[in-house]
């Protein structure tokens, strides 16, 4: 699984010129699901991002975490982040999941990081879907982790 953390001071999904989820300071979070990633141990994900000390304090040093601020999460899924760009000029995707498998993975994800937070503070892009990410990036602070299997 590769991930992408933003910082945000507030993010939106839009389909179809409507709004279908929108946060304000937080984390804006792409995953990319692999083909294997039914086997990962997601808490292992879900604590690192709660306590990655990436927000902030009073003396602007970054030692804040989404759960020391009470933020809000926005998670959307993005399989290009898999896409493999040595050869050629077009992206190959031959590790990503297939899009059933991955959007099982994608609602376990989900699913199991609403239990290990508080599920009124996450919300979600729409897995598969033609979207449009509007944010406003803070910082701009942007992470990348990766976990394998």
């Amino acid at each position: 699984m590769k991930i992408v953390l933003q910082r945000v001071n507030s993010a939106e999904v839009w389909i179809e010129e409507c709004i279908v989820s929108k946060i304000s300071l937080g984390l804006l979070i792409f995953i990319g699901i692999e083909s294997d990633e039914d086997q990962l141990n997601f808490k292992r994900i879900y604590h690192k991002i709660i306590h990655l000390r990436i927000f902030e304090d009073m003396n602007k040093k970054m030692n804040l975490s989404i759960k020391d601020i009470q933020g809000e999460i926005l998670i959307v899924s993005q399989f290009t982040l898999l896409a493999n760009l040595q050869k050629g000029h077009r992206p190959s995707f031959e590790n990503a999941g297939s899009p059933q498998k991955a959007k099982l993975v994608y609602e376990s994800f989900l699913k199991g990081f609403e239990s290990y937070y508080d599920s009124s503070k996450i919300k979600s892009g729409v897995f598969g879907g033609d979207m449009l990410i509007r944010l406003e990036n803070s910082g701009p602070a942007t992470f990348f982790m990766e976990f394998s299997t």
